[in-house]
């Protein structure tokens, strides 16, 4: 599959092996009600770079088409939808409609999950906002987070370009990942401050600061007759001992004397009760650590906790330390730092990898990546020995100041095997309070919901479950059951009968999938995504036969190839009866005439060969019947 088989190739696998004089047809077999009319799919390979080439989208359906079942908006009413971020972790995406004007907020991407494999992103489907572009006023990014500006580079062109209002520092994060699609037209980026009120068509914007992990983090006051819908973005609150800080405090006095009409807030860690660790208590044992660490110090964090990265450095300056940044995207993130002014540190302070032998090992700190055990980030290179400037020694302490994503549970504790294997001393929030997170937890949501008093709520930002215990929250501070709805993705929520009711309508807007696939950019094909599942848990099986053009007839049993399957040395018996078994299919074909409509014989050979191999192996590899005639 790593190359189109063609003339005179011979293809081996262990002993095995074919030649071939003509190109042949290569169909990948699917179930019946899963076989396409036509040829089958072919799997990328060596795929160019996207800021190359770009990314192709979707253009197959015309306007008007997805959404013609919606009905218009009533005049007076508002309409909220929210097309990605409210049934998984990622790809925020949601809008607000009234009268003539639509507001967007934020626009991101989602990784890609194991049901999804090969794919580069996931996207949220915008087809409502291309068919409706012309109401499109802008879009409000509330922080830099990939999962709320990643979508940017893919999304704006198909929904006209509209202006994009950020603060200083998302401005910047926005910018540096749009360099990546040069052949894109250039964005329009407004600067903001909070505290900003802004006029977007027929509504007024407001601004207001918030907690996160992220530098400029802000929650965005959209101002309605009926009165304001509040959308928090990610956040959390800084504390002291689970009393809220005099600035958190002073920040949420723009709500003392608003009516809030809606609020829609971050959901992420809603089921963790109290408040969570401050920064306070995080930043204290992370200066202690760079203050008596007697080696050499690797410290491993998420990239995108810039402002506790940030304190890093400043903190490794102020005790005489040199600092080494090991990794692309945090590079990426101390430059957009510098650019926003925000890194203090004298350029003297950090040096390179190749510096590093200048200095003694205990006045030597490396910021790396990888800590959720990525194979190739630099602690994934360091732990497995493959790093061209360092290499582990006992007297050196490594810091993973972050959590483990759910799913990395596994490549982490290799990770944290493979460093313990070399002698290294490591620390991590399981042991010692050195990660807080950028989402709050249950009592600090209760604190920012009674300073907000909303009459309706939405909660947004996690899947459904957490979206759920977010709800309850407020229903424990007394808001009645038909004031909350629990959105799903592409659900249609308006705010009807002059702001006395909030309902949600039986119309969808449209859901489907979107993904980054490679250089294109479309809807999520099913048959594809099954074939790659497929191939990653049960592998590839190649049966090639070769007829006789003149005689019609097979010149030889067939030859098979297994790729990710079974090992063919060790399948002897396996193999033998396959190949007799095929081999009778074939023949049987050819005398019923089969020479005349090889597609029909390749197919029966596939259903075949699928049904003997599920019986003998339990497996359900792809299977590729590959006839040529010669």
């Amino acid at each position: 599959m790593n190359k189109d088989i063609t003339t005179t190739e011979t293809i081996k696998e262990n002993t095995l092996e074919v030649e071939q004089t003509t190109a042949p047809s290569v169909t990948p077999y699917r179930r019946p009600q899963e076989r396409p009319k036509t040829g089958g799919n072919r799997m990328r390979s060596n795929r160019p770079p996207r800021s190359m080439v770009g990314p192709k989208f979707d253009t197959t359906v015309s306007s008007k088409v997805e959404t013609a079942h919606i009905p218009p908006l009533k005049d007076g009413d508002i309409r909220i939808i929210h097309f990605g971020g409210v049934e998984e972790i990622g790809r925020n995406m949601s809008m607000v409609e009234y009268k003539d004007t639509i507001l967007i907020v934020d626009c991101g991407v989602q990784f890609t999950e194991k049901h999804t494999p090969g794919i580069d992103f996931i996207l949220p489907n915008t087809k409502y906002l291309e068919e409706h572009k012309r109401k499109i006023k802008g879009v409000l990014v509330t922080h830099g987070h990939l999962d709320h500006i990643g979508a940017i580079p893919y999304i704006m062109p198909r929904i006209g370009n509209p202006q994009i209002y950020a603060r200083l520092f998302t401005s910047l994060m926005i910018r540096k990942r749009q360099e990546e699609f040069p052949h894109l037209d250039a964005l329009t980026i407004n600067i903001i401050e909070k505290g900003d009120a802004i006029t977007l068509g027929d509504l007024k914007v407001r601004f207001f600061g918030v907690t996160h992990a992220i530098p400029d983090s802000m929650g965005i006051i959209v101002e309605t007759p009926y009165g304001d819908i509040v959308h928090s973005g990610d956040l959390r609150l800084e504390h002291n001992n689970d009393i809220p800080t005099d600035d958190e405090v002073e920040r949420y006095k723009v709500f003392e004397n608003r009516k809030t009409l809606l609020l829609m807030a971050d959901s992420t860690n809603c089921e963790n009760p109290g408040f969570s660790i401050s920064d306070t208590v995080v930043y204290k044992n992370i200066e202690g650590i760079i203050t008596d660490t007697p080696g050499r110090l690797i410290i491993s964090t998420f990239a995108s906790q810039v402002e506790r990265m940030l304190f890093m450095l400043n903190t490794a300056e102020k005790h005489g330390k040199k600092v080494v940044i090991e990794g692309r995207s945090m590079k990426t993130n101390v430059e957009i730092a510098k650019l926003a002014n925000m890194l203090k540190i004298r350029p003297e302070t950090l040096i390179s990898l190749e510096e590093m032998v200048k200095y003694p090992d205990n006045k030597i700190i490396i910021l790396a990546t990888g800590q959720q055990g990525e194979e190739f980030a630099a602690l994934g290179r360091i732990a497995s020995k493959v790093h061209k400037f360092i290499r582990l020694t006992p007297r050196d302490t490594i810091l993973m100041s972050s959590s483990v994503v759910p799913g990395n549970e596994r490549a982490v504790q290799n990770l944290k095997d493979k460093l313990s294997r070399q002698g290294a001393h490591i620390i991590h929030y399981k042991t010692s309070d050195v990660h807080s997170s950028g989402h709050a937890n249950a009592d600090e949501l209760l604190w920012i919901h009674r300073k907000i008093h909303p009459k309706f709520f939405i909660p947004v930002h996690g899947y459904h479950y957490m979206l759920r215990v977010h709800a309850d929250l407020e229903r424990k501070l007394g808001m009645p059951e038909e004031n909350i709805i629990i959105p799903d993705n592409g659900m249609i929520i308006e705010i009807q009968d002059g702001g006395n009711r909030i309902t949600k309508l039986k119309e969808l807007a449209p859901g489907e999938m979107i993904v980054v696939d490679g250089t294109s950019v479309g809807k999520i094909q099913d048959v594809v995504m099954r074939d790659r599942q497929t191939l990653a848990e049960d592998g590839i099986f190649i049966v090639i036969g070769v007829i006789d053009s003149r005689t019609h007839t097979l010149k030889k049993s067939p030859d098979l190839i297994s790729r990710g399957f079974v090992y063919l040395k060790e399948s002897q018996d396996l193999l033998y009866q396959t190949r007799l078994l095929t081999k009778k299919v074939i023949e049987n074909s050819l005398t019923r005439g089969g020479y005349m409509n090889l597609d029909q014989m390749k197919q029966e050979v596939a259903e075949t060969t699928t049904k003997f191999l599920l019986q003998k192996t339990a497996k359900n590899p792809v299977i590729i019947p590959v006839i040529i005639s010669v």
